[in-house]
């Protein structure tokens, strides 16, 4: 089943540009150690989840390209058919001169009901070229306003109009220092209305990608393009073919909908965390070797202490003695998931062993390990890594950074700071009210579990 990507704004546009780059470079490199079948079944099956096939035989990406300003798409529509492996349609994207100024009430109030129609004609004819048409990601971020406000809007009415297609919105965090003042408002907006209209949200952190880039990948000058090019590669190995526990041989169908079956198995749990290993430069792989044992390790142990990478992981966490009465307080730091999903990809991959992530105390108590745990594996290796695993972890991952965003708007509320900024596009005070309350809703359960 085919996807199409919904690129929002600025930082949407420029993750997705990459996101289309990394899954060409995979498919296109003779690094799959595996068989030529397997090979050649994992590439057709990845083209035609994101790919359609022009008669120039460029495979071209299922896009629709949003922002509200021309430079950012332009500047990716070139990049992308200067590569000479992909495009984008020349009859996919969506601009206008001015952007948003970063305020989330003129995407969503102004810009969003005005261009609706044109915008979604675009997904409509994107949605038409699928033979099988799985769902709808969203790339946006959550700081700006085109990506944010039009992104909150654009998902609302993609809901109305495909009501029985998977929606997930993947999210960047913005940094806790902030890039814009009202980033904080911005956010809390956002993921209070995707809360209502998607399925799930897929949420990466920019301070936690900044990191990775810093200490595993050892570059210098941190920029955009490299906390991009992490990001893309993350998605890349999360939503690149693998085979599903019960799907028989063939690779996974409906990737969307196999996420959220394995994911969401309850509407108030919708965010999804995402952690990868190993990451490291291109110049040190020839030296390094990795075993599944210690992969699959460093991930669960990532898992239950809520580390972001597989260096510096408190190692002193450990899970919940089973049986203990529900009055006694959990480990302090320990991460309960309400579900798990690992995708193993490489070399000997049917020989790793994942009993360790069916621990029933790894999960809350109302479900069954059995149910909260799936596994996804293809003996094709991902992106030059003979070994690689992901986990996509429906769990408190997102509390603290969730909570500390909700407060600082909630302080800003308070004062009154820069409501006027919203009010005059029309967003009233009762709508932040409505959106805190949400928010406070999802903190409670997930600090609940």
């Amino acid at each position: 089943m085919s996807i199409v990507t919904v690129q929002l704004g600025q930082c949407g546009n420029q993750i997705g540009h990459e996101v289309f780059s990394a899954l060409c470079s995979d498919i296109r490199g003779t690094h799959g150690l595996c068989s030529k079948k397997e090979n050649e079944s994992y590439q057709d099956s990845c083209k035609e989840r994101f790919f359609c096939e022009e008669e120039s035989g460029v495979p071209v990406a299922r896009a629709v390209l949003v922002d509200m300003e021309p430079k950012v798409i332009s500047q990716t529509l070139s990049m992308a058919a200067r590569s000479g492996h992909w495009k984008y349609s020349n009859h996919s994207h969506f601009c206008q001169k001015q952007g948003s100024g970063n305020n989330w009430a003129n995407g969503y109030s102004v810009h969003g009901p005005r261009h609706k129609e044109a915008i979604m004609n675009l997904v409509q004819k994107e949605a038409e070229k699928c033979e099988r048409l799985g769902g709808f990601l969203t790339i946006m971020s959550m700081a700006g306003g085109t990506g944010s406000g039009l992104g909150a809007f654009v998902t609302q009415c993609l809901r109305d109009a495909f009501p029985t297609s998977f929606i997930l919105n993947h999210v960047v965090w913005p940094y806790g220092t902030g890039e814009v003042i009202v980033q904080n408002y911005n956010s809390v907006l956002t993921l209070s209305h995707l809360y209502h209209s998607s399925d799930a949200l897929l949420v990466h952190e920019n301070d936690v990608i900044h990191k990775i880039c810093a200490q595993l990948m050892n570059i210098k000058q941190i920029s955009f393009r490299d906390v991009n090019q992490v990001i893309a590669h993350q998605l890349g190995s999360v939503f690149q073919p693998a085979h599903t526990a019960g799907g028989g041989s063939g690779y996974s169908r409906n990737p969307l909908g196999d996420l959220m079956e394995a994911l969401v198995p309850h509407p108030e749990f919708r965010m999804l965390g995402l952690r990868n290993i190993p990451q490291m430069p291109e110049s040190s792989l020839p030296y390094s070797t990795f075993s599944w044992p210690g992969l699959i390790k460093h991930l669960r142990q990532m898992l239950i202490a809520n580390a972001q990478m597989e260096e510096g992981i408190d190692w002193q966490v450990r899970p919940p003695h089973p049986g203990l009465h529900p009055l006694h307080k959990k480990p302090l730091h320990f991460n309960t998931s309400i579900a798990n999903l690992v995708i193993l990809r490489g070399k000997d991959v049917h020989s790793a062993d994942l009993g360790s992530f069916q621990d029933p105390s790894l999960y809350t108590s109302w479900l069954n390990p059995q149910d909260a745990f799936n596994a996804w594996k293809t003996p094709r290796a991902f992106n030059k890594y003979e070994k690689s695993a992901a986990l996509v972890s429906n769990s408190q991952f997102l509390l603290k950074p969730l909570d500390s965003i909700v407060g600082k708007a909630w302080n800003m509320f308070a004062s009154k700071a820069y409501l006027h900024q919203y009010t005059k596009f029309g967003i009233q005070e009762e709508d932040f009210l409505d959106c805190f309350t949400t928010l406070e809703q999802v903190i409670s359960s997930y600090t609940n579990l």
